[in-house]
């Protein structure tokens, strides 16, 4: 008799996680954190000593969003600061190979997001208002860290980003790869800031 395949990922806290079921009760910010400093955006193609971790990228993209709308809810923050916490657990799948893969990946994605908004107290589905606010910022974070870190002509990444809006610079700086400790205590200081708020 075939062994059934091991659909669980264990965490460093000891939880364990079920990707085909995975309920909030299993998600710890301590995970979330750790994991996200450690896994790199673009396959890690890009310039600096330092990888440039999601958990940076989450940040980015949270300043991104700070600059449209310095008064966002607590509830929208938050959700900008989790769009891709489910990469603690399967990683950062290039949107080329997302494409390959299909629709089986963004179900197992949709449903980690789901459970990590229902352990932060948001609606497990976000609002198709929240969804495109998010997807704006996401876009632009792309633009920048594609001529910024990944080697992109401007004009191609317009092909693939969307032309930029002029940001502060504040929010460049973060485009600077930090030490995943670094990113790791930083992504968690502010969802536990924003989460408190």
């Amino acid at each position: 008799m075939a062994k059934e395949p091991r659909v669980w990922q264990r965490m460093l806290s000891g939880r364990r996680l079920n990707l085909l079921d995975p309920s909030p009760l299993d998600v710890e910010l301590d995970d979330i954190a750790h994991g996200l400093a450690r896994v790199a955006r673009w396959n890690g193609q890009t310039v600096g000593g330092h990888i440039f971790s999601v958990a940076q990228h989450s940040l980015l993209v949270e300043a991104i969003a700070d600059h449209h709308d310095p008064a966002m809810s607590r509830e929208w923050r938050l959700a900008v600061l989790l769009h891709d916490a489910p990469e603690y657990v399967i990683g950062d799948i290039i949107s080329p190979f997302k494409a390959v893969i299909g629709d089986a990946y963004k179900a197992i994605e949709a449903g980690l997001l789901g459970a990590i908004h229902l352990h932060f107290g948001l609606p497990a589905q976000p609002a198709a208002a929240l969804k495109r606010f998010i997807k704006q910022a996401d876009r632009q974070a792309a633009f920048l860290e594609a001529t910024h870190l990944a080697g992109f002509g401007r004009e191609e990444a317009i092909k693939f980003f969307g032309r930029p809006e002029p940001l502060p610079r504040s929010v460049l700086a973060f485009l600077e790869p930090w030490p995943v400790a670094e990113a790791e205590n930083r992504y968690r200081e502010k969802v536990l800031a924003v989460a408190a708020s």
